[in-house]
């Protein structure tokens, strides 16, 4: 009975030893394959460029213009690009104490600019009054229902300026509490507004930009539209006056109309923990759908530079004094949205 076992075990060695030239087989078409597939990941996205430039250009000979935006797509194909070259960065990469990372920020400056150029259609004025290096205080008008004007703010600082810089936005904290939303701001930036940690950025010698109507600008109804609310007790002003820091009045036309707040549900508004529940000609009915911003013609003024670095610190402490100088801000940031209002020639086109 001990031969047929040693048969048997014979009999599947032999199998074995057949079998492995196949395994060999197996894996080296396995490795063919995914050398093909690295080399398409690699290769489509210039074919695919390639083959829409053709297609371009036989549409602008057949019917006269442009029908598609090569650069446009250029700029998108840039960014996805760019995303799949920092997401093999592993975890080793560089951000500041406040999650900052300057890297990956740049890497998104493709899509903003689309909303800037192609989207909004920004014309940017006065960028040179912020200064190339050190500390400076951007103070701004803020509308819109979500802060878009945050983001051309920055977008204009590195297309238009001939140094471009970042600007760390200060954001009402309950921005921080939206799911999915915190770790986005802190990447990009942002930071919540407290003294503290705005001195230290400016003692860094930041920019930071601060909107002083906080949301009460973001939710003003449409028929209160560019008039700016108060600017609080000038806590803002304060700031500049200890830190030295040149304040920067920045006014922002074409945010009002991207989402045109008609009205707001303060029942819905509680229930999400919001400050307000914004009802526009396309939210809620629309859905997400409603969310998309409407393609108003922007203008963005930044104006003369107030300095402070001549005042006493002491200052600081003189509410009559911070309050003028507050005020000496909001009236140069409304009167320039004034101006920039009747430059407009559309609001749309």
């Amino acid at each position: 009975m001990a031969q047929p076992k040693a048969k048997r075990r014979n009999g599947r060695a032999a199998v074995e030893a057949r079998s492995d030239p196949l395994s060999g087989a197996l894996a080296g078409a396995r490795r063919e394959v995914s050398g093909r597939v690295r080399r398409f990941q690699r290769e489509a996205p210039l074919a695919g460029l390639q083959a829409v430039g053709e297609l371009a250009s036989a549409l602008r000979d057949a019917t006269g213009r442009e029908v598609i935006d090569l650069a446009a797509m250029m700029q998108i194909a840039q960014f996805a690009y760019r995303q799949q070259e920092l997401a093999q960065r592993g975890a080793e990469y560089e951000v500041d104490e406040f999650g900052f990372d300057a890297e990956w920020t740049e890497s998104l400056l493709p899509l903003f600019q689309l909303m800037y150029e192609r989207w909004w259609r920004v014309e940017s004025s006065g960028v040179q009054n912020v200064p190339a290096s050190g500390r400076a205080l951007l103070v701004s008008n803020h509308a819109g229902v979500l802060p878009w004007d945050g983001a051309m703010i920055k977008t204009a600082l590195f297309r238009e300026h001939p140094e471009p810089r970042h600007a760390r936005v200060l954001i009402a904290e309950f921005f921080f509490g939206l799911p999915g939303v915190a770790d986005f701001l802190r990447r990009t930036g942002q930071t919540m507004g407290h003294p503290e940690d705005t001195r230290h950025l400016l003692e860094k010698e930041e920019l930071v930009l601060v909107f002083p109507e906080g949301v009460k600008g973001t939710g003003k109804p449409w028929t209160e539209r560019y008039r700016l609310r108060r600017f609080g007790r000038g806590g803002f002003a304060q700031l500049a006056i200890r830190t030295g820091s040149p304040l920067i009045p920045i006014s922002v036309v074409g945010s009002e109309e991207t989402y045109p707040m008609l009205g707001n549900i303060p029942r819905l508004a509680r229930m999400f923990n919001l400050p307000y529940f914004p009802v526009t000609p396309f939210f809620p009915w629309l859905g997400p759908l409603g969310v998309i911003p409407l393609p108003s013609r922007w203008r963005i003024q930044f104006h003369e530079a107030i300095p402070t670095s001549d005042l006493d610190p002491e200052l600081a402490e003189d509410q009559h004094f911070v309050m003028n100088l507050s005020d000496r801000v909001r009236d140069t940031i409304q009167s320039g949205v004034i101006e920039n209002l009747r430059k407009r020639r559309s609001v749309f086109r």
